[in-house]
């Protein structure tokens, strides 16, 4: 089994090295020529699924098996498919610092790179880990347990074309030490549209902790402590 692993973060995020020494530990591949890492060379968090078509991609090589490109995401997925076709069976996004739960899903880089990969034929799952941020921190070691089991029943599923899959984990204050684990849809609740106004700029102040929840949907199973798991489709975006 080889992987490619990508994220939004960039190249040198902490969670980029923990989804690292996560794939290291699978016992039926990823070791280091099993895994393929193309990040982009500075945090390009929220932007989306934005590709770069008017102008050039410098790609910077740091290894054998590890770049850097100065683009986004899903231009990392894409260099990848160019220059490694068939290099790799799975695209592992994350694990991002913060969630992308429910809307999210519209605005991650994270989210886009998987669906990038699915839009080619390859299966994808995109990781992150919500945390009370700025009261609280992510827990990496804790998201490596955490997210291990779920990725490696995940590939063992069987895979439709054009799906790809979200995985969130909890925050470390608000979780036992083993979460459950629970599949469902997205919720389409909008965020919170707040802003400060300072010296005719404006802030975006939304609290992601209180933003509005539907019973049984992945918010509000996230928020509540448990690892939240949906499937999605490059063909069929709604929730």
């Amino acid at each position: 089994m080889k992987f490619l692993l990508t994220n939004d973060d960039g190249i040198e995020a902490p969670g980029l090295k923990a989804l690292e020494r996560l794939v290291a530990g699978f016992g039926h591949g990823g070791g280091p020529e099993d895994r393929l890492v193309i990040a982009p060379s500075s945090p390009a968090s929220g932007i989306s699924h934005a590709t770069t078509t008017d102008g050039p991609l410098r790609v910077n090589r740091l290894g054998a098996r590890r770049h850097s490109v100065d683009g986004t995401p899903a231009d990392c997925v894409r260099v990848a498919l160019h220059r490694h076709a068939g290099e790799f069976d799975w695209v592992l996004a994350g694990v991002n610092n913060g969630g992308n739960l429910g809307i999210d899903v519209y605005h991650s880089g994270t989210v886009a790179a998987v669906r990038e990969a699915a839009i080619h034929g390859l299966p994808g799952i995109a990781i992150s880990h919500y945390h009370n941020h700025p009261l609280g921190d992510a827990d990496w070691e804790r998201a490596i347990r955490w997210a291990g089991p779920v990725i490696e029943d995940l590939i063992a599923r069987p895979w439709l074309p054009g799906q790809f899959w979200n995985v969130n984990l909890p925050a470390p204050d608000l979780a036992p030490d083993a979460p459950e684990v629970v599949h469902c849809s997205l919720d389409p609740s909008p965020l919170v549209l707040s802003f400060r106004e300072e010296q005719d700029l404006l802030h975006y102040d939304g609290r992601y902790s209180l933003r509005p929840r539907r019973d049984g949907m992945d918010v509000d199973v996230c928020f509540g402590g448990r690892i939240v798991v949906t499937r999605m489709g490059v063909h069929d975006q709604a929730p």
